[in-house]
C-alpha cells in the first residue's frame, strides 16, 4: 500500500537514515496518534455543547449504560473509565455540583459510595450521547462500510492482545 502522508515521509526518512532498523511499526503507531489528535477536538466540541468536559461525559455515559437504576460505586466508575480514584472523585464532585449525579453511602458497605445519575443527568447524557454518535458517524463516514468493519476488527483484536496480560510460565 502506498500513500504520501506525513508518516510515509517520516518512514522514508528513517529508511534513508537507519536502513538497519525496521521502523515499519511507526506506520501504525504514529498514524493512530495523529488520528487521535485530530479526533479529540472533534469529540470534545460535542461534549462542550452539552456543558461537559471529556471526563464528565465518560462518567455520565458509563453510568447511563449500566441500565436502571443508572448507578455504580465510585471505585467501579474509576475502573471502567480507566482513571485514578482521585481523578474520579474530582469528576464526581463537579458532576454532583452541577446536579447531574448524586452520591450516597452504600446500603451494604459504609465505606463505599454509590454514584447515580439524576434525572437531569440522564437527560443531559441522553442528548449528549445522541449528538456524540451522530458526530462519530460523520467522522467515520469517509471510510467505506467494508473498511470500517475491517478496521474495527483489526483494532479489536489488537486491543485484546495488548490488554491481555502475557501468560506466566509454569513453575
Amino acid at each position: 500500500m502506498t500513500s504520501d502522508d506525513h508518516v510515509s515521509r517520516v518512514l522514508g526518512d528513517w529508511r534513508r537514515e537507519r536502513p538497519d532498523l525496521d521502523a515499519s511499526p511507526i506506520g501504525i503507531i504514529a498514524r493512530i496518534h495523529r488520528i487521535a489528535a485530530r479526533l479529540t477536538p472533534e469529540l470534545v466540541s460535542v461534549y462542550a455543547e452539552h456543558g461537559l468536559l471529556e471526563g464528565e461525559f465518560d462518567v455520565l455515559a458509563t453510568l447511563r449504560r449500566q441500565g436502571e437504576p443508572f448507578e455504580t460505586s465510585a471505585g467501579q466508575l474509576a475502573n471502567r473509565t480507566m482513571v485514578t480514584t482521585g481523578a474520579m472523585t474530582k469528576r464526581i464532585d463537579r458532576l454532583e455540583k452541577a446536579g447531574l449525579v448524586s452520591r450516597r453511602v452504600s446500603a451494604t458497605d459504609a465505606r463505599t459510595r454509590v454514584i447515580a445519575l439524576t434525572e437531569r443527568g440522564r437527560a443531559v447524557i441522553d442528548a449528549a450521547f445522541t449528538d456524540h454518535v451522530a458526530n462519530e458517524h460523520r467522522l467515520v463516514d469517509a471510510m467505506s462500510p467494508a473498511d470500517r468493519d475491517a478496521l474495527q476488527g483489526i483494532l479489536a483484536r489488537w486491543s485484546i492482545r495488548l490488554e491481555t496480560p502475557p501468560a506466566q510460565p509454569a513453575e
